[in-house]
């Protein structure tokens, strides 16, 4: 972090725009940070900065405050922000691959994905289709184990006949492969043999979207 003197430095280098031609004094910066005059002079002999007025001061300016108090040039952290990656994961949610569960709540969390996965589901302009939900159950091993994290794209809700999807009927939530039934309906496969399929009108059927990718496995 840069000294005191430096950050001062450039709080009045900011304000020397806002005064006019005359010399931009400490009572100026005090009052820009909204901070009494007396307060600040004591701030200053200790080479204390204060901080939440100095990021109000940059939030009110549309100023860096990094490059306020570190000198890092905004271009800089653009690209380093631009390279995280985050989507939706709706902890409380989970995708039944058992006997379905009635689990849909409102809620989420953020959590961040690597630059590998972005690629795998088409680039940063999808994410704001992509959820992450957890599988529960094993009636779709091999594939899909109890405690993966799956990215399902809200966007893919029209059925592609084999596809993975994410789907409600009635109140329960499931994960199946999803086959036409003889142009009446659906079949909503388990790839675990032990489970049968569930049949299902399409009137009854709400598909959530579609498993594009398989984000970790719990240990």
């Amino acid at each position: 972090m840069l000294s005191f003197d430096e950050v001062l430095g450039r709080l009045k280098d900011i304000l020397s725009a806002e005064v006019g031609n005359r010399r931009v004094l400490d009572k100026d910066i005090a009052e820009a940070l909204g901070i009494a005059p007396a307060y600040f002079a004591v701030l200053k002999k200790r080479g204390s900065i204060p901080l939440a007025q100095v990021a109000d001061f940059c939030a009110r300016r549309k100023i860096s405050i990094n490059w306020l108090l570190y000198d890092q040039a905004p271009r800089s952290l653009e690209e380093s922000t631009e390279k995280v990656a985050t989507i939706r994961y709706f902890r409380q949610i989970n995708a039944s691959a058992g006997s379905g569960a009635i689990n849909w709540e409102e809620g989420y969390e953020t959590i961040r994905i690597d630059e590998a996965l972005v690629r795998l589901l088409g680039g940063r302009k999808y994410l704001k289709n992509i959820d992450a939900l957890e599988v529960r159950g094993d009636s779709m091993e091999p594939l899909l184990h109890d405690g993966d994290l799956i990215a399902v794209d809200r966007s893919r809700q029209q059925v592609r006949s084999g596809g993975i999807y994410v789907l409600r009927i009635g109140e329960e939530l499931f994960i199946k492969q999803v086959e036409r039934k003889n142009g009446e309906g659906w079949l909503c496969i388990s790839l675990n043999p032990a489970y049968p399929a569930i049949h299902a009108e399409a009137s009854e059927m709400h598909i959530i979207g579609e498993a594009v990718a398989i984000m970790q496995r719990e240990s």
